[in-house]
Parts: structure tokens; sequence; C-alpha cells
């Protein structure tokens, strides 16, 4: 009997160890990343960031400027045809964007802000602290993505609400093994016609700014997007995330 516990407890062990190798990858992975990209620490002192950004439209270049704050302030603002409109904006408790048909500002519904409030604390980024969230990371191999060998972790953050029901929200990232930052993300589309789907966005031309370093070429679902400048804790007139009546 004594024999079989001693065999027993040998096999545990074994079964054990790739199980506690993965989970310090994922660690080790987010812990370079940062190092990477500046260190966690700096990115932690960031009080807000500006991107002013163009995206091109059936052959026009949009000018975007998106600006997001520690505490879940945002917006992100077009300038189409001369003419500044909000996509979007939150102030901490109303989330608003403005309707194309009317030109009107409209507050969203209260699932949407509900949902909004719980992602402002990903700011300045989801991996950062990620197990103070709540988040949990999983290493689940490599895997080649635009053709690039990459590390895929899997984040996954609290439920989101989606038509009254609590939802998974998980998100995939994809390393490059090489430079260890991420050149693709992909999370599951919960609401619309494209529900079931994944989306994705891919990141690259990875650039310093002031000891940090932002991508500064992403393209979400086909939609490509250039960044032009980023600066970091930037002056904002607070009206500019208020509702406008």
């Amino acid at each position: 009997m004594k024999k079989n516990s001693i065999t027993l407890a040998c096999v545990f062990s074994f079964l054990l160890i790739p199980i506690a190798s993965i989970a310090q990858n994922a660690d080790e992975i987010i812990s370079t990343y940062f190092k990477t990209i500046g260190g966690a620490e700096k990115f932690e002192k960031l009080n807000g960031t500006k991107m002013e950004m163009s995206v091109n439209y059936q052959g026009m270049e949009i000018p975007v400027e998106m600006v997001q704050l520690k505490g879940g302030k945002m917006y992100l603002k077009i300038n189409f045809q001369g003419q500044e409109i909000t996509q979007m904006a939150f102030d901490g408790t109303t989330a608003w964007s403005t309707n194309f048909m009317t030109m009107k500002a409209e507050k969203m519904e209260s699932e949407m802000v509900e949902n909004i409030k719980q992602e402002a604390n990903d700011y300045p980024d989801v991996l950062l602290n990620y197990k103070a969230k709540g988040y949990a990371a999983d290493y689940l191999g490599k895997e080649t993505k635009e053709g690039t060998e990459c590390y895929k972790v899997k984040i996954t953050k609290k439920p989101q609400t989606v038509d009254g029901e609590k939802v998974d929200n998980v998100v995939f990232y994809y390393f490059d093994t090489e430079n260890n930052v991420p050149i693709l993300t992909e999370t599951e589309i919960k609401q619309g016609p494209m529900k079931g789907q994944m989306s994705t966005t891919t990141m690259s031309d990875y650039q310093e700014v002031d000891g940090l370093y932002f991508p500064f070429t992403m393209n979400q679902m086909g939609q490509a997007m250039v960044v032009k400048k980023v600066t970091l804790n930037p002056t904002v007139d607070p009206s500019a995330f208020s509702f406008k009546e």
C-alpha cells in the first residue's frame, strides 16, 4: 500500500508540472511584453492619452481623434467633410453618441453604459495588473498569425451583459514570439447580425512616445487606422466628454 501511495504521488506530481508551467508562461509573456513597451510602472502613471489618427473610407482620409483618461472618461471624434462629429463619448456616468441621420446627440441605453463603465477599468491596457482586476490569463501554446509565429494567450475578463443576460468576455492575444508584442487580438461578437463571428484587430509599427511604445498601424475588421500622433497626459476640456442636449 505504501508503494502504491508513492507511485500515485509521483504520477500526480508529473501531471501538475505542465499545468503550473502553462500558468507561469502566461505571466512571463505578459511581464516581458510590458518590459518591451516601456515598463508597467510607467504605464501605471499615465493619466491619459490622445491619439490623432486617420481612417481611409471609400478613398477619403478621415481624421480621427481619440482621448482616453484614467477613471474612464473618453471620446472618439471624426472630422467628416469639415464637420466634427462625436462618434462616442463617456463622462464617467453617461455614454452618448451622434445619430448620423439627425446629427443630434443621443444617450446610450443603460446596459451598454454599464459595459462601458466596466471596460473603462482597462485603461491604459487590458493586461496591466490583470489579476487585480479579477481577470485570468491562460497560455494556449504557439500559433501562426499573419505569417508570424505567436504565443496565444487567452484573457478571461468579467462577464458583460447582453440583452439582459451575462455573457463570457474573452479576448485572445497573439504575441509575436520574436518581439513579444501583440500583433493580433480576437474576440467573439455577442450581438447583432455578426453574432457568433470573431472580431479581429491587428497591430503593427510599434513606435516610441516619451519612453513608451504604441502600435501606429491598426486594422479592425478590415478598417485600417494609421496613428499620426500620440500625446501623453493631454490637457482636455471636461465639457468634451459631456452629453450635449
